[in-house]
Order: structure tokens, then sequence, then C-alpha cells
């Protein structure tokens, strides 16, 4: 049976009872910033709602803020919806194109006596505007004339009023228990150049205004957006629903003809995930502060960040499609964002051996300047990738943690005198340990050839199983582990006096040095593998150079979120 979700079952009912013909969403992102895996969330509710109920979805930018909004934000905003796999067509759309309609109906509601303007100072207007449980009181300049107030916002229009001097408010209700509904503001003056506009505009109106309008004007039948909008609910409606009676009641003919049915809003909780933050404002702070690498950052939640790192498009929208679409908000584990991709690419990607902190072991039965072309496969898990050759020789490297002088019981792996099978290749057993300065620096070996393979003839058994690279042919790569972020699971909720980028874990990047296999060696951007024992990995695709590879660590082997959800 298909799931369906709340926003569905509303979406069904709008139809049966023909409140709208077709379905008809949109992602209207603000370019203040770049999109984080909440906005990936939201992208994949609403195209894939659109895409479900054969129906549009439009790209449209709530670009109302001049002084916060860049090209930069606008690119890397397509880039992302496009990499998530979804398509606006020809139906990308900005609120800045809606700006004279903006201001038109922002006159009509002048002259309708349903907005005024307002010369309160920014503490002036917390102080009017009351709190949750007592009532506003009225702006001085309230029951200001109507003409009067036409002929101040034309001037604000023209620039002859100065920013911060007066701004406009919907006439609604001081005494409104819900704060979004006392007298908001509707237009400011901001004179900023506007990315698209440049000077043409000296007053910007406000997101609460703006969006209604542009999604009416867009034919938008379902404006579906996050749980904070649901107190902003009236006032969207309130918007929509004074310009319209005057458009119906004939008073006023807009220069552009409206759609005949309003649309409806319907708020879903927002994504929240454990040791990470979901705010730009806080992502900025990491970003200038030189927390992290970058907006693109693999340590942070931003879209750019999640490719670089080595996410799929896929592993996105299985992942937004698991925790599904809930009305209340709530904390999702990062585990299960790991679980996603490391179960995506459990059966994907090809196996690879890399040693990032390299022990070289001496084979001295091992004949000078011999080599041997043994074959592994490339996926277990999946057989149809078929087998590698890899080169086996007298000189290879080990993990270091692989081997242990002095091991306590049950140590499976290298010690003195024990014995090890190296993956595919043959059984060794360690004969003498070198040092200088204290310091191990190599092992000398004796190999077994009756166990090429991995087996031998009387089937002995070796509990220890060791990955390794040929020294004659290895690859130098840098290699890059990520951590979480942050040490605290909810870096938003501090103790008082402390500051969330406290708690920023300093180790939660170590690079290494490593030895690969020749084949990483050529290697592609976004190229992805299990490096054996270490997790999966994908080639950095902004400090990578030719046969100089960086790798990023997508996610460990460890799966937390299967197991603690199997018990």
């Amino acid at each position: 049976m298909e799931s369906s979700n709340f926003i569905q079952d509303f979406i069904v009912e709008d139809l049966g009872n023909g409140r709208y013909g077709k379905v008809h969403t949109r992602f209207p992102p603000e370019p203040n910033g770049y999109l984080h895996i909440g906005h990936a969330k939201s992208i994949c509710i609403n195209f894939g709602t659109a895409i479900k109920f054969k129906g549009l979805c439009n790209l449209r930018f709530d670009d109302t803020n001049p002084a916060k909004e860049e090209v930069e934000y606008v690119d890397s905003i397509k880039e992302d919806v496009k990499w998530l796999g979804f398509d606006w067509e020809e139906r990308e759309y900005y609120a800045s194109d809606y700006y004279e309609l903006c201001y038109e109906f922002a006159e009509q509601l002048i002259s309708a006596g349903k907005a005024y303007i307002c010369h309160l100072k920014g503490d002036e207007v917390g102080e009017y505007r009351g709190t949750l449980t007592s009532a506003g009181n009225n702006s001085p300049w309230r029951e200001r004339p109507i003409e009067e107030n036409l002929e101040i916002f034309r001037k604000m229009r023209a620039g002859e009023v100065e920013e911060g001097e007066a701004f406009l408010r919907a006439k609604i209700d001081m005494a409104s228990p819900n704060m979004n509904m006392r007298d908001p503001a509707i237009y400011r003056i901001k004179k900023e150049t506007h990315h698209r506009t440049g000077n043409k505009w000296i007053i910007y109106p406000m997101y609460d205004y703006a969006h209604p309008i542009g999604d009416w004007i867009e034919g938008i039948t379902h404006s579906i957006c996050t749980l904070e909008f649901e107190d902003h609910r009236p006032l969207y409606e309130w918007v929509l629903n004074e310009i319209k009676t005057l458009i119906d009641s004939g008073s006023y003919i807009p220069s552009q003809k409206m759609p005949a049915a309003l649309p409806r809003q319907i708020e879903f909780a927002r994504l929240n995930l454990t040791y990470t933050v979901m705010s730009k404002r806080l992502l900025r702070e990491l970003v200038e502060n030189n927390h992290v690498l970058g907006w693109d950052d693999p340590r942070i939640p931003t879209i750019s960040g999640l490719r670089r790192r080595g996410y799929t498009p896929s592993s996105l929208r299985e992942f937004a499609e698991r925790i599904g679409v809930a009305k209340a908000d709530s904390v999702v584990d990062i585990q299960f964002l790991y679980f996603c991709i490391r179960e995506e690419l459990n059966k994907s990607v090809q196996r690879a051996m890399v040693v990032l902190d390299p022990l070289k072991i001496v084979i001295t039965n091992w004949e000078e300047g011999k080599e041997d072309i043994l074959e592994v496969e490339n996926n277990p898990e999946n057989l149809e990738h078929g087998n590698r050759k890899v080169v086996f020789g007298r000189e290879i490297y080990i993990e270091r943690d692989d081997f242990m002088e002095n091991p306590p019981k049950k140590y499976f792996r290298l010690s003195p005198g024990s014995e090890v099978r190296l993956k595919g290749a043959y059984y060794i057993t360690c004969k003498e340990v070198i040092k200088k300065d204290g310091e191990i620096v190599e092992l000398h070996c004796v190999y077994d050839p009756e166990s090429r393979g991995g087996e031998t003839p009387d089937a002995r058994k070796v509990r220890g199983t060791l990955h390794w690279i040929n020294c004659k042919t290895a690859a130098d790569i840098e290699v890059r582990l990520f951590e979480n972020l942050f040490t605290l699971e909810n870096p938003t909720a501090i103790p008082e006096g402390k500051n969330f980028m406290d708690y920023v874990d300093k180790d939660s990047l170590v690079v290494k040095q490593a030895k690969a296999e020749p084949m990483l060696a050529d290697v592609k951007p976004y190229d992805r593998f299990q490096f054996l024992r270490h997790g999966y990995f994908c080639v950095d695709s902004k400090d990578s150079l030719p046969q100089k590879p960086v790798f990023n660590r997508i996610v460990g082997l460890k799966d937390t979120w299967a197991k603690l959800n199997s018990k």
C-alpha cells in the first residue's frame, strides 16, 4: 500500500471537494545563505507532493531583504535543487518580480483604511506591541488620515524619507492573542542595492506580506511550510482575504488578473538533527569565525557540504522519505542519516585497501624482486562487481595498530610469533621487531607459500585478517576523517554563560597521509569506495589534484542506528 501523510490527506480532500482542480506547490528559499538538510526535506516534500499528484512545483526566491541576499546564494540553491533530482522547468520566480503589484496592493490597503504609516522606533514598537499576557497599545499614528498615509508612503518609495523614520503597518488588532496580528509591519525602508533590481526600489515588502501574494500570483494551491509559520498563518490569510475582498467588491481592478482560488497554507515539523545546528545564522557564525572550511565543509549539514562529503541525492531523498512528515517538532538521531547512506553504499561501491598509519613489513623468505598477482573481490555484497588484481611483493605496509608487541589475551592481530592472514594473499608470522630510538619502524615476517589466496591445505584456523598495501606500487593519498562537529548532542541547548561554539570538537577533522592501492591515484571527484575496516570515502571535489587525490570519509562502518533499532 502506498504511504501517505497528513499533507497529502489535506490535498486529497481539497481535490475531492473541488477547492482546487490541480496541485501546484512551490519551494520558496530566501537567498541569504546556503541550503541545509532541513531544506532538502522541504524540497523533497514540495516537489515530491507535486509529482505524486501530477501537478507542478515552482522555485521562487523570496528576495525581500537586499541587505543579506547575494547571487552566490541563488546559484548555490539552484545547484542544490537540481542535484537532489528535481526540476522546476521554466518556473523560476522571484518575489522581486512582484514588487510593483505588492506596492499596488499596499496602496489599496491604505485607501481601504487597512494599513497606515507608523513612526515608532525599534524599542518603541516592542513596548506598544504588548506581551503574550497583555494587549498592545495602538500606535499614535494608527488613525492618521488615509490621504496623509498615501502621501508619506509615496514619499517613502521616492526616497524622500530616511531609513528607520517610517514603515507601513497592517491595521488589524492590537489586542489579538496572536502577536503576529498586532498591526504587523508590511513595508519598510531599506536603502540597499538589491541583487536583481539594483537601486530601483527604496522600500521593500516584509516576507509575511510578499509571500502570500507571490503564492497567489503564481496560482499555488498548497503553500507547504515549516511549523514556525503556523502562528503566521492568520496573517497569511488576512493579506489574501483583504486584497481579494477589495477586488471582488469591484472597487479596485488590479493591473494583473489574479487566480480565482486562494492558496492554502499547511505546516509540517522542521527537521532537527543531533550533534549539529540547523540554523542559517548559526552556520554563518561557524563559517565567518573559521570554525569550518566554508559553507561546503563536510562536517556541517549544508547540502553542498553533504555533497562534498560524498552523500548521494538518492540517500538524502530516502532519508527524507523514511523520517516522514510530522505535525510536531522532534529530533532525529544523526545515526539514522548515516544509516541511509551506509545502506546504499554497502551494495554499490567498490572495496579498496588503504593503510592510514603505515608500518612496514619485510617478508624475509620472499624472493627479492618477485611479484605475485592476486585477485580480490570488488564487493562481497554484490558479486556482479567482479574481482580486481593486486600485486603482492616482499615489502608491504599494514596498519600500525594491527601490530602489538605485548598483546593481551584474545588479541587476533599480528604480534611476535603470531600468525595472521593477509587479505586475499598469504599467512605471515612475525619473527623480529625492528626499532629505532625505541619506536617500532619495521617488522620482519615469514610467509607460508602454501597459503596463497588466504587458505592452506591443512585448513588451519587463523582468526586475524589484515588489509595491506604493496610498498612498491603504493599510491600516496590524503585521507580526511570527519566526525560530528559538536561534542554536545543538542548544541543549541547550552548552559547559561556558554556559547554553542564552545562545543565545537577540535578533533572533528583528522588528516592522514595514507598508502593505498594504485587504482586510487587515478580517480575523479565524487568517486566513492569502501576502505576496508575504515568506512566509506569519497574523492573531494575541491582539493583533489590529478594523481594527488584527497578522500573524505562519508561514514564509518559501524551501524549504531540499525543495532539500536533491532533490539
